[in-house]
C-alpha cells in the first residue's frame, strides 16, 4: 500500500478501507488518493476547519451527564466512509423489508376491535400464529393501548423509520437495532454533507456523478409524509414539523429538517383547533391549518405539554386525528415494535406478513423472560451484552466481558429477580474505518444508521449516518460524546 497516510496503518480487524494485505478495498483507490493530495497537513487543517464550522452552525446534541441534560458537540472527521453500490443496495433492500414487517406487525397489534377475522379474538394474528408470544405484545413497555385511535385506518404506522446496521467480523451486514418511535439523524446526515462540501471540497469533486445526492432524501421524506395525509385532506396537505423546543436533545436537527422540507417548526403552545375538528397552528402573528404534523416528540411527553386551547397535546391530537382531520407521522405507541425484545422477532415477522426471507441478520438474542433462555445464558453473562427491554436508543446496555466478577453476580441476580425486563445478546465487533487520530489515520469502530419512509411504497434514503466509537476499544458506537463522518454512498 502506498501512501504516506496510510503507511503503517494497522489491519488487525475488519477495516473498510484496507484489507488484512495491507492493501485498498475497492472503492477506496480514488478517495485515498484525494486523501494522499490533501496530506496530513491538509487533514488537521480541514479538522480544525470542521470544528469551528460546526461550532457556529449548533451541530449539538443532548446527553445527561451527573443527573444533568448536557449539549455536546457532534465532532466530524474530515475523511468519509465510502458505500460502494453493490453494498449500498444490499442495506437498502434488506432495511425496507424489515420497515414494511414492522410496519405489518403495529397494524396487526394495532387493529381496531371488530376489524379481526372472526373477532372472537382481540390477540394479534402473528401471536395467534404462535410467531410472537402474547405477553410480548400485551405487555411490552412500549405498548399505547391508547395508540389505536392515533391513527386513521391504512395508515402506516412509522411513516419515517432507521435500522442500525454494522459489518462484522466475517464481513456480513447485521442490523442492530430498529427505531420507529422518533428516529433522528437525517438532519445530522445532511449537516455532515453540508460540512464537508465547505471544508473538504477537493474530495468531493473527484468523484462527480458517482455520488449520490443527499438532498434527494428530502424530496423522498417529503413525499412520503405528503402521501400520509389524512382522508379528509382535499388540497395539497400542509406539514409542519412538531418540537418539544430547545430543551429536546435533537433541537438541532429539528431546526434542519423544518428548514430543507420548507414547513414551520412548531411547539405545543403553537397548536390551536380549528372550527371543523382539525388542527391549526401559529405562525408569524398568523393561523394556519396543517394537515400532517411531523412528530419530533417523544411519546412519553405528549400528556406533559398543553396546546395553546390548554388541552394536553396528546388529547388535542387525538381528536383531530379521530376527526380525519390529523395525521401523526409517526403514530405514537409503536416502541411495541421496536424495544430490545421485539428486535428479536422481526426475522419472524418478515416471515409471517411478507412470505419472505430476511434479507439482512440480525445478532443471536435471547428474550429472557423465556425460562430457556435464561437458563442456556444465566453462566455466559460474562461474554454477552445484556439489554433492559425498556432501554430504548441502546440506554440500559450492560457489556459483560468488560465487568467484574462482583459486577456479574449483581446483574445475575437482578435478572434472576425479574428476568422479563431483559435480553442478552451475542456481541458483536462492529468493522473500522479510517479516522484521523492526532494527525495520522487510525482504524476506529464504525456503525451506520440507514432510513426508510413508508409513503406510496417503503424507501430507503440516499442518506446514511456513520457514527464512529471515540476509542479503538471496546467498540461502543452511536453514543454521544463520539464521533460524525460523512457518508459517501456510490453508485
Amino acid at each position: 500500500m502506498n501512501g504516506e497516510l496510510f503507511a503503517g496503518y494497522p489491519t488487525a480487524r475488519v477495516d473498510e478501507a484496507v484489507g488484512p494485505d495491507g492493501r485498498l478495498r475497492n472503492g477506496w483507490v480514488e478517495v485515498a488518493a484525494a486523501l494522499e493530495r490533501l496530506g496530513s497537513a491538509g487533514l488537521v487543517a480541514a479538522a480544525g476547519d470542521l470544528g469551528a464550522r460546526r461550532r457556529e452552525r449548533g451541530v449539538v446534541v443532548s446527553a445527561w451527564a451527573d443527573g444533568r441534560q448536557e449539549l455536546r458537540p457532534v465532532p466530524m472527521d474530515p475523511v468519509p466512509r465510502v458505500m460502494d453500490a453493490g453494498t449500498w443496495a444490499a442495506l437498502s433492500s434488506g432495511v425496507a423489508q424489515r420497515h414494511r414487517a414492522l410496519n405489518a406487525f403495529l397494524a396487526d397489534v394495532y387493529r381496531p376491535a371488530g376489524r379481526r377475522r372472526g373477532d372472537t379474538d382481540r390477540a394479534a394474528e402473528i401471536v395467534r400464529a404462535g410467531m410472537v408470544p402474547e405477553w410480548a405484545v400485551a405487555h411490552g413497555p412500549g405498548r399505547d393501548p391508547g395508540a389505536v385511535a392515533r391513527a386513521w385506518p391504512g395508515q402506516p404506522r412509522a411513516t419515517v423509520a432507521a435500522a442500525d446496521v454494522i459489518r462484522g467480523a466475517d464481513g456480513r451486514w447485521l442490523v442492530m437495532r430498529d427505531a420507529l418511535r422518533v428516529p433522528s439523524g437525517i438532519g445530522y446526515a445532511l449537516a455532515n454533507r453540508e460540512s464537508a462540501r465547505a471544508a473538504t471540497p477537493e474530495l468531493l469533486t473527484g468523484l462527480g456523478s458517482r455520488l449520490v445526492d443527499p438532498t434527494d432524501a428530502v424530496r423522498l421524506l417529503r413525499g412520503a409524509l405528503t402521501a400520509a395525509a389524512p382522508p379528509a385532506c382535499t388540497g395539497t396537505p400542509q406539514i409542519a414539523v412538531l418540537t418539544q423546543g430547545e430543551s429536546d436533545g435533537a433541537w438541532f436537527e429539528h431546526q434542519v429538517l423544518a428548514e430543507a422540507l420548507g414547513a414551520p417548526l412548531v411547539r405545543a403552545g403553537d397548536l390551536w383547533p380549528r372550527g371543523d375538528s382539525g388542527v391549526e397552528v401559529a405562525v408569524d402573528g398568523g393561523r394556519l391549518p396543517v394537515d400532517v404534523l411531523y412528530r419530533r416528540f417523544d411519546d412519553a411527553l405528549l400528556g406533559a405539554y398543553p396546546t395553546g386551547a390548554g388541552l394536553p397535546l396528546d388529547v388535542g391530537l387525538t381528536e383531530a386525528v379521530r376527526a380525519g382531520r390529523l395525521t401523526l407521522a409517526n403514530v405514537p405507541g409503536n416502541g411495541v415494535a421496536d424495544d430490545a425484545a421485539g428486535y428479536a422477532w422481526v426475522p419472524a415477522m418478515i416471515r409471517f406478513y411478507l412470505g419472505e426471507e430476511p434479507l439482512l441478520e440480525s445478532a443471536r438474542t435471547w428474550v429472557l423472560a423465556d425460562p430457556s433462555a435464561w437458563a442456556a445464558v444465566r453462566d455466559r453473562l460474562h461474554e454477552l451484552e445484556v439489554q433492559e427491554v425498556a432501554g430504548y436508543g441502546g440506554r440500559g446496555v450492560v457489556h459483560g466481558p468488560g465487568c467484574s466478577a462482583a459486577e456479574l453476580a449483581a446483574l445475575r441476580e437482578e435478572i434472576a429477580a425479574a428476568p422479563h425486563r431483559f435480553v442478552a445478546r451475542e456481541p458483536v465487533e462492529p468493522s473500522t474505518a479510517p479516522t484521523l487520530v492526532d494527525g495520522v489515520l487510525r482504524p476506529r469502530p464504525v456503525d451506520l444508521r440507514v432510513f426508510s419512509v413508508a409513503g406510496a411504497t417503503t424507501t430507503t434514503l440516499p442518506v446514511a449516518l456513520t457514527r464512529v466509537a471515540p476509542e479503538a476499544a471496546p467498540a461502543r458506537v452511536g453514543v454521544p460524546g463520539a464521533g460524525s463522518k460523512d457518508t459517501w454512498l456510490l453508485r
